[in-house]
Protein backbone atom coordinates (compact mmCIF):
# COMPACT_ATOMS: atom_id res chain seq x y z
CA UNK A 1 0.00 0.00 0.00
CA UNK A 2 1.02 3.52 -1.13
CA UNK A 3 1.98 6.19 1.59
CA UNK A 4 -0.37 8.41 0.58
CA UNK A 5 -3.30 5.29 0.98
CA UNK A 6 -2.07 4.59 4.29
CA UNK A 7 -2.91 7.77 5.59
CA UNK A 8 -6.28 8.12 3.67
CA UNK A 9 -7.08 4.49 5.37
CA UNK A 10 -6.01 5.45 8.53
CA UNK A 11 -7.87 8.71 8.37
CA UNK A 12 -10.91 6.81 7.64
CA UNK A 13 -10.38 4.72 10.36
CA UNK A 14 -10.12 7.56 13.30
CA UNK A 15 -13.20 9.31 11.20
CA UNK A 16 -15.47 5.97 11.51
CA UNK A 17 -14.75 5.12 15.42
CA UNK A 18 -14.48 8.66 16.76
CA UNK A 19 -16.41 11.55 14.60
CA UNK A 20 -20.03 11.88 14.42
CA UNK A 21 -21.21 10.02 11.16
CA UNK A 22 -23.31 11.80 8.85
CA UNK A 23 -26.66 10.73 6.55
CA UNK A 24 -27.30 12.04 3.12
CA UNK A 25 -30.55 10.57 3.91
CA UNK A 26 -32.88 11.65 6.68
CA UNK A 27 -33.03 9.44 9.78
CA UNK A 28 -35.80 7.25 9.64
CA UNK A 29 -38.41 7.49 12.30
CA UNK A 30 -37.62 11.39 12.67
CA UNK A 31 -41.18 12.99 12.72
CA UNK A 32 -42.49 10.38 14.81
CA UNK A 33 -43.42 11.64 18.34
CA UNK A 34 -41.07 10.27 21.26
CA UNK A 35 -42.38 7.21 22.95
CA UNK A 36 -42.63 7.27 26.82
CA UNK A 37 -40.51 4.71 27.92
CA UNK A 38 -39.70 3.25 31.42
CA UNK A 39 -35.99 2.67 32.70
CA UNK A 40 -36.07 -0.79 31.99
CA UNK A 41 -37.19 -0.49 28.83
CA UNK A 42 -34.84 2.61 28.43
CA UNK A 43 -32.14 0.41 28.71
CA UNK A 44 -33.23 -2.26 27.08
CA UNK A 45 -33.01 0.10 23.97
CA UNK A 46 -30.15 1.79 24.71
CA UNK A 47 -28.63 -1.35 24.71
CA UNK A 48 -29.74 -2.45 21.28
CA UNK A 49 -29.03 0.75 19.35
CA UNK A 50 -25.10 0.66 21.10
CA UNK A 51 -24.72 -2.90 19.74
CA UNK A 52 -26.61 -2.07 16.00
CA UNK A 53 -24.17 1.14 16.29
CA UNK A 54 -20.48 -1.02 17.11
CA UNK A 55 -22.35 -3.56 14.29
CA UNK A 56 -22.05 -0.62 12.42
CA UNK A 57 -18.64 0.30 13.11
CA UNK A 58 -17.62 -3.23 12.41
CA UNK A 59 -18.92 -3.42 8.72
CA UNK A 60 -17.03 0.17 7.81
CA UNK A 61 -13.74 -1.71 8.58
CA UNK A 62 -15.20 -4.71 7.08
CA UNK A 63 -15.75 -3.02 4.24
CA UNK A 64 -12.67 -1.42 4.39
CA UNK A 65 -10.68 -4.28 4.75
CA UNK A 66 -12.03 -6.19 1.73
CA UNK A 67 -11.89 -3.22 -0.89
CA UNK A 68 -8.16 -2.74 0.22
CA UNK A 69 -7.79 -6.53 -1.36
CA UNK A 70 -10.32 -6.83 -3.58
CA UNK A 71 -8.62 -7.84 -7.23
CA UNK A 72 -11.98 -6.52 -9.18
CA UNK A 73 -12.84 -2.65 -9.22
CA UNK A 74 -16.74 -3.54 -9.74
CA UNK A 75 -16.57 -5.14 -6.41
CA UNK A 76 -14.68 -2.79 -4.96
CA UNK A 77 -16.91 -0.14 -6.18
CA UNK A 78 -20.04 -2.21 -4.71
CA UNK A 79 -18.31 -2.48 -1.37
CA UNK A 80 -17.75 1.33 -0.99
CA UNK A 81 -21.36 1.98 -2.13
CA UNK A 82 -22.22 -0.19 0.67
CA UNK A 83 -20.47 1.06 3.29
CA UNK A 84 -21.55 4.87 2.34
CA UNK A 85 -25.00 3.18 2.97
CA UNK A 86 -23.36 2.03 6.30
CA UNK A 87 -22.19 5.60 7.51
CA UNK A 88 -25.80 6.54 7.73
CA UNK A 89 -26.57 3.54 9.57
CA UNK A 90 -23.53 4.32 11.33
CA UNK A 91 -25.35 8.00 11.82
CA UNK A 92 -28.80 7.33 12.49
CA UNK A 93 -28.24 4.51 15.61
CA UNK A 94 -25.25 7.08 16.90
CA UNK A 95 -28.52 10.58 16.73
CA UNK A 96 -30.77 7.81 18.56
CA UNK A 97 -28.43 6.72 21.31
CA UNK A 98 -27.97 10.50 21.98
CA UNK A 99 -31.72 11.13 21.69
CA UNK A 100 -32.12 8.61 24.47
CA UNK A 101 -29.31 10.30 26.37
CA UNK A 102 -27.17 7.22 26.71
CA UNK A 103 -23.52 6.35 25.15
CA UNK A 104 -21.31 4.60 22.34
CA UNK A 105 -19.97 0.87 23.37
CA UNK A 106 -16.14 1.78 25.11
CA UNK A 107 -15.54 -1.50 22.58
CA UNK A 108 -15.92 -0.02 19.61
CA UNK A 109 -11.96 0.52 18.46
CA UNK A 110 -11.89 -3.18 19.43
CA UNK A 111 -14.42 -3.87 17.09
CA UNK A 112 -12.87 -1.72 14.22
CA UNK A 113 -9.68 -3.61 14.29
CA UNK A 114 -11.03 -7.21 14.49
CA UNK A 115 -13.35 -6.48 11.76
CA UNK A 116 -11.02 -5.01 9.81
CA UNK A 117 -8.32 -7.88 10.29
CA UNK A 118 -11.40 -10.07 8.97
CA UNK A 119 -11.87 -7.91 5.75
CA UNK A 120 -8.42 -8.00 4.57
CA UNK A 121 -8.58 -11.94 4.88
CA UNK A 122 -11.49 -12.50 3.25
CA UNK A 123 -10.13 -10.15 0.32
CA UNK A 124 -6.91 -12.26 0.45
CA UNK A 125 -8.89 -15.47 -0.21
CA UNK A 126 -10.02 -14.31 -3.65
CA UNK A 127 -13.36 -12.09 -4.83
CA UNK A 128 -15.48 -14.93 -4.92
CA UNK A 129 -14.99 -15.92 -0.79
CA UNK A 130 -14.51 -12.16 -0.41
CA UNK A 131 -18.06 -11.78 -1.61
CA UNK A 132 -19.21 -14.99 -0.21
CA UNK A 133 -18.24 -13.28 3.70
CA UNK A 134 -19.99 -10.05 2.97
CA UNK A 135 -23.51 -11.84 1.76
CA UNK A 136 -23.18 -14.22 4.88
CA UNK A 137 -22.66 -11.60 7.39
CA UNK A 138 -25.52 -9.51 5.76
CA UNK A 139 -27.98 -12.37 6.11
CA UNK A 140 -26.77 -13.08 9.87
CA UNK A 141 -27.41 -9.22 10.24
CA UNK A 142 -30.54 -9.27 8.86
CA UNK A 143 -31.32 -12.07 11.08
CA UNK A 144 -30.36 -10.00 13.98
CA UNK A 145 -32.05 -7.01 13.15
CA UNK A 146 -35.15 -9.09 13.06
CA UNK A 147 -34.43 -10.53 16.13
CA UNK A 148 -34.33 -6.24 17.72
CA UNK A 149 -37.53 -5.87 15.55
CA UNK A 150 -39.49 -8.59 17.76
CA UNK A 151 -37.51 -7.07 20.88
CA UNK A 152 -37.82 -3.07 20.89
CA UNK A 153 -40.93 -1.88 22.50
CA UNK A 154 -43.62 -1.61 20.36
CA UNK A 155 -44.17 2.16 21.27
CA UNK A 156 -40.54 3.18 20.51
CA UNK A 157 -41.63 3.74 16.89
CA UNK A 158 -38.40 6.39 16.07
CA UNK A 159 -36.10 3.21 17.27
CA UNK A 160 -38.62 0.77 15.42
CA UNK A 161 -37.79 2.84 11.83
CA UNK A 162 -34.29 2.76 11.94
CA UNK A 163 -34.09 -1.09 12.79
CA UNK A 164 -36.60 -1.83 9.88
CA UNK A 165 -34.43 0.52 7.02
CA UNK A 166 -31.12 -1.18 8.04
CA UNK A 167 -32.60 -4.35 7.65
CA UNK A 168 -33.67 -3.56 3.94
CA UNK A 169 -30.52 -1.75 3.06
CA UNK A 170 -28.80 -5.43 4.66
CA UNK A 171 -30.87 -7.32 2.83
CA UNK A 172 -30.28 -4.98 -0.44
CA UNK A 173 -26.26 -5.49 0.25
CA UNK A 174 -26.30 -9.34 0.66
CA UNK A 175 -28.58 -9.29 -3.15
CA UNK A 176 -25.71 -7.36 -4.38
CA UNK A 177 -22.88 -9.43 -3.23
CA UNK A 178 -24.66 -12.93 -4.78
CA UNK A 179 -24.87 -10.73 -8.29
CA UNK A 180 -21.52 -10.26 -8.29
CA UNK A 181 -20.69 -13.67 -7.93
CA UNK A 182 -20.21 -14.49 -4.06
CA UNK A 183 -19.79 -18.02 -3.01
CA UNK A 184 -21.39 -20.21 -0.49
CA UNK A 185 -19.26 -20.41 2.78
CA UNK A 186 -18.83 -23.86 4.41
CA UNK A 187 -21.36 -24.66 7.37
CA UNK A 188 -18.86 -24.44 9.85
CA UNK A 189 -17.34 -21.07 8.81
CA UNK A 190 -20.87 -19.58 8.87
CA UNK A 191 -21.41 -21.01 12.45
CA UNK A 192 -18.13 -19.40 13.66
CA UNK A 193 -19.10 -15.92 12.51
CA UNK A 194 -22.33 -16.53 14.61
CA UNK A 195 -20.64 -17.14 17.51
CA UNK A 196 -18.41 -14.20 16.82
CA UNK A 197 -21.07 -11.85 16.50
CA UNK A 198 -22.45 -13.25 19.40
CA UNK A 199 -19.88 -12.48 21.89
CA UNK A 200 -19.62 -9.11 20.03
CA UNK A 201 -23.71 -8.77 20.44
CA UNK A 202 -23.47 -9.58 24.31
CA UNK A 203 -20.59 -7.61 24.89
CA UNK A 204 -21.56 -3.76 23.40
CA UNK A 205 -24.91 -4.63 24.84
CA UNK A 206 -23.32 -3.56 28.22
CA UNK A 207 -20.24 -1.74 27.71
Amino acid sequence: MLPDQLIVEFDRALRTVFAPARSLRDMPGASLPEASLDALQKKHVLGLMRVNHSGEICAQALYQGQALTSRDSSIRDALKGAADEETEHLAWTERRIAELGGRKSLLNPLCYLGSLSLGLLAGCLGDRWNLGFLAETERQVEAHLDGHLLSLPPEDGRSRAIVDQMRLDEIGHAETAVRHGAANLPEAVKAAMKVAAGLMTGATYRI
